[in-house]
C-alpha cells in the first residue's frame, strides 16, 4: 500500500490526472508494457539523455536508473493537464531545483512499524531488498520538511482524497 498503490487509485478516481511515464534501466516485469509501464533503455541510452538534458529528474535505485522525460511533463504543464511524478527523494530534490513552482508532497507511512509491516508482508522481496528499503526509508523520511505538503498513508481512499484536494481539483 505505498506510492504506486495511491497512484493507482487517483488515476482510477481521477483518469484526467496524467501519470508521467519514467525511463528506466530495469528488465521489464511479466505484464509490463514499453511507453505504458516504463520507457525500458539501455545504460547507453539512458546516459545519453541525461547528457542531452531530456530528463526532468532521474535517480538511481536498486542498481538501476529511472527518470523524468521532460518533453512530455512540459507539454501537459502548457496544455493545462494535470501532472503528477512518481519519484523518490533524489528526483523530488532535482524536481525542485528546475521548477521551484512544483507541489512536492511527501507520501508517509502511518508509522515505521506499520512500514515495516508493508514490506515484509509482500512476501516478493528478499530480505536483504527489504534492509535496502528500510534504510532508504530513514533517509526519506528525515527528508519530509524538504516538501510542500505531506499526505499520511493511513488508507489508500484518505490518501487519494488528500492529493487529489491538494492538487487543487474537484472531488470526482
Amino acid at each position: 500500500m505505498g506510492k504506486s498503490t495511491v497512484v493507482s487509485a487517483l488515476r482510477v478516481q481521477r483518469p484526467d490526472v496524467w501519470l508521467s511515464v519514467s525511463a528506466t534501466t530495469r528488465r521489464p516485469r511479466p505484464g509490463e508494457t514499453q511507453g505504458v509501464n516504463y520507457f525500458f533503455v539501455d545504460h547507453e541510452e539512458f546516459a545519453g539523455m541525461v547528457e542531452r538534458g531530456e530528463l526532468l529528474e532521474y535517480a538511481e535505485f536498486a542498481g538501476n536508473f529511472y527518470g523524468t522525460p521532460r518533453g512530455p511533463v512540459l507539454q501537459r504543464l502548457e496544455a493545462g493537464t494535470p501532472v503528477l511524478l512518481e519519484i523518490e527523494l533524489q528526483g523530488a530534490r532535482q524536481v525542485r531545483a528546475s521548477m521551484p513552482e512544483a507541489l512536492l508532497v511527501f507520501l508517509a507511512p502511518p508509522s515505521w512499524d506499520e512500514l515495516v509491516r508493508r514490506l515484509v508482508g509482500r512476501g516478493t522481496e528478499a530480505a536483504d531488498v527489504i534492509a535496502r528499503r528500510l534504510e532508504t526509508a530513514r533517509v526519506e523520511l528525515a527528508a519530509e520538511s524538504e516538501f510542500d505538503a505531506t499526505v499520511v498513508n493511513a488508507s489508500v481512499e484518505a490518501a487519494t482524497a488528500s492529493l487529489v484536494d491538494l492538487m487543487g481539483l474537484a472531488p470526482s
